[in-house]
């Protein structure tokens, strides 16, 4: 295939997937804003600003260093408590695959944890840990169950085929996990780590609204809703869903790569 053609493919992909539908939902929202300006004859920027209003406030937080120290602090901490949170799910999955104790015991903790609303897990842990620490924490609870869940049906739908080849041949307990039990899980792992980033990073940031860390993104977004600054919290809440695609975009690339390298 040509280059240019390859080229203008990817630039259509791109025109359908994102810039006529970013263009039509920013056409919308500017609509609905000229709406409760004009039609309601509200003030639009208290009820709802418009896009280049929103744009404006983002670049002047953006030339802030405060902004970016917010960011990143909310970006260590809470990615900090998805990784908690996937090493902690995947070792209770091959802990249950292992034994039938492990099992027994570790279900019901899992099931509870999913089943229990954030609001209740951000009150509860507010009175055990520091105000910082309650995000990191409440996002590592989100990603339990999910990974749980994806590593358990990954280990149970390993190909029988497989396992008995690997008897075949005398493979080692570890040869075994590396040869067989890892490929086959990675796409179970790979799909529960998505999922988990996305609640990892709403519930790390409904927490820190709550708990009210000294540098967060969350922080920001409760004073400018207290202070009415609409614009302010317009443009806290789009960098919140970047933060958001940027990670999955990211932790999509790290698994493409790793998949790669497993088939040299």
């Amino acid at each position: 295939m040509m280059p240019s053609t390859t080229f203008r493919k990817k630039s259509g992909s791109i025109l359908r997937r994102v810039v006529i539908p970013l263009a039509f939902w920013l056409g919308v929202w500017q609509l609905a804003a000229f709406f409760v300006d004009v039609a309601l004859e509200r003030n639009s920027e208290l009820l709802l600003p418009g896009p280049v209003t929103v744009l404006r406030a983002l670049l002047r937080l953006a030339v802030t260093a405060g902004f970016w120290q917010d960011a990143a602090a909310s970006l260590v901490r809470i990615f900090g408590g998805f990784a908690a949170g996937a090493l902690l799910g995947t070792a209770c999955a091959v802990l249950a695959a292992v034994s039938v104790w492990a099992a027994h015991l570790l279900t019901p903790a899992v099931k509870v944890v999913r089943a229990t609303p954030v609001a209740s897990f951000i009150v509860l842990i507010l009175l055990w840990a520091p105000t910082g620490q309650v995000p990191a924490i409440v996002s590592a609870l989100m990603v339990i169950p999910v990974l749980w869940g994806n590593v358990s049906r990954g280990i149970g739908e390993t190909s029988p085929l497989l396992l008995e080849a690997a008897r075949a041949y005398r493979f080692t307990k570890g040869k075994t996990v590396r040869l067989v039990y890892i490929p086959e899980v990675m796409p179970y792992f790979a799909s529960g780590c998505s999922t988990g980033l996305g609640l990892a990073w709403k519930a790390g940031v409904a927490a820190e609204v709550l708990c009210q860390p000294r540098m967060a993104i969350g922080s920001r977004l409760y004073g400018a809703k207290i202070t009415l600054e609409t614009p302010d919290l317009f443009a806290w809440t789009i960098v919140v869903i970047v933060l958001s695609f940027l990670l999955e975009i990211a932790l999509g690339a790290l698994f493409r790569r790793m998949g790669r390298r497993g088939k040299v």
